[in-house]
């Protein structure tokens, strides 16, 4: 590590705070959040290899801890592979509503600090505090406040990286992981990027890296030094240009403060799959009361409602419905989320996966006030609200529909995940 950077860690720091004078931009990743999530509640677990995810033959790692990936397990594995490669772990399925609630804390720690903060999912954030430095002091100081205030706070740690762009504070925070702080000074950009391997720039898949190992480039620092034109040639105009200025630490991109979702869903992939339309209904039911839950929690509502069917030869096809008034309503989206499975005629075909999803949002306070389907004057709005009520103080599954309470004939299924974007 160059004399210029420092790598903060919990304990005493030696030598001199690095130049963190024309850094404005922080990196806040959470350290195997869903599963740091768990441990508040299993902290016998701590120390031992744990994994959250589906347990079923097609579940999928959601987390690991830091742990189970000495084994090589990492997200977005087959669970069965992660079995093979860590049979010690132990396996606990995925709570995404506990997740969005300790997601939403730790984001009102960061607009405490400064209004500019992007969120990119539920467990990292770019922060811009160049207009907090005034108020709160230097990045460095205003970085080890949030790893403090979100420790104290909710008892999980974070790594941040510090640095002049959000590319490099990105870099900074993976450098640093875990529970560490890495700042990188403006004039110090060089000297961190040209020693990194070429697939640490953004927009390096593995078929340009092939490409760039082709031309013998292997660390950033070979590539910066390639003229531009030459890698426009090769690479094309776009990636090229885009390349070159990552790697001599030139990044424009500014801090956008949240945008709203596009969409909220969920989805289910069966262990097995299934061609009876009774669970495939009573999956929609399941999946429309997630939904309706996120849409009610967000404050928001949607005019638009879709089905993903997804066969047993993996072919999928997705149908969708306007509604004439926006809703939030789990009652009004499994209606319309049944027409769809049915309309779209594959009531006795096999399914493996399905998905609801509602689009077109925008805030519920502004939306009309529309009635569900048979919905009394006091009904489905009021017993939709009572249920979330119970289940933001009991938890998810203290009270759900009549046909969701027996379930022991579907067996496990891999949760399709937190389901925004």
């Amino acid at each position: 590590m160059s004399r210029k950077q420092q790598l903060h860690r919990p304990g005493p720091q030696p030598g001199p705070p690095a130049d963190d004078s024309g850094c404005g931009i922080l990196h806040v990743d959470m350290d195997a959040f869903f599963v740091s999530v768990e441990l508040l509640e299993r902290p016998e677990l701590r120390g031992r290899p744990v994994v959250v995810g589906g347990a079923g033959p097609r579940g999928v790692v959601s987390a690991a801890s830091y742990e189970a990936r000495t084994y090589g397990v990492h997200s977005a594995m087959p669970m069965s592979r992660a079995r093979r490669l860590c049979p010690r772990a132990v396996v606990l399925p995925p709570r995404h509503e506990k997740y969005a609630r300790v997601s939403a804390a730790v984001f009102e720690i960061f607009r405490s600090i400064t209004p500019l903060v992007e969120g990119l999912s539920l467990d990292e954030a770019f922060l811009d505090v160049t207009g907090a430095r005034r108020r709160l002091g230097r990045a460095a100081a205003i970085a080890a406040m949030v790893r403090e205030q979100v420790a104290a706070q909710q008892g999980i740690t974070c790594s941040v990286g510090v640095a002049s762009t959000k590319f490099v504070a990105k870099l900074a925070s993976t450098h640093c992981k875990p529970d560490g702080m890495l700042v990188v000074p403006a004039d110090g950009v060089e000297d961190f990027l040209h020693p990194l391997p070429v697939a640490a720039l953004w927009g390096v898949g593995e078929r340009t890296e092939q490409t760039l190992t082709r031309l013998g480039l292997r660390t950033v620092g070979q590539l910066a030094k390639v003229p531009l034109d030459t890698l426009r040639r090769e690479l094309g105009n776009a990636v090229g240009s885009h390349l070159h200025e990552l790697a001599w630490g030139r990044d424009a991109r500014e801090v956008v403060p949240h945008t709203p979702d596009k969409s909220i869903g969920a989805e289910e992939t069966f262990d097995t799959d299934i061609d009876d339309p009774e669970i495939i209904r009573r999956e929609l039911l399941r999946l429309a009361e997630k939904v309706g839950a996120r849409l009610r929690a967000a404050g928001t509502a949607g005019r638009t409602v879709s089905v993903k069917l997804r066969m047993a030869n993996f072919k999928t096809i997705t149908r969708a419905r306007t509604l004439r008034e926006p809703t939030d309503l789990s009652r009004v989206i499994y209606v319309t989320a049944c027409e769809l499975y049915e309309g779209a005629g594959l009531e006795r075909v096999r399914l493996r996966l399905v998905g609801v999803r509602v689009e077109n949002l925008g805030p519920a306070d502004e939306a009309p006030r529309q009635l569900a389907l048979d919905e009394p004057e006091t009904g489905w709005r009021e017993a939709e609200r009572a249920m979330d009520q119970v289940a933001n103080r009991f938890g998810p599954g203290a009270v759900r529909p009549a046909a969701l309470v027996r379930r022991a004939d579907h067996g496990d299924r891999r949760d399709g995940g937190d389901g925004r974007r």
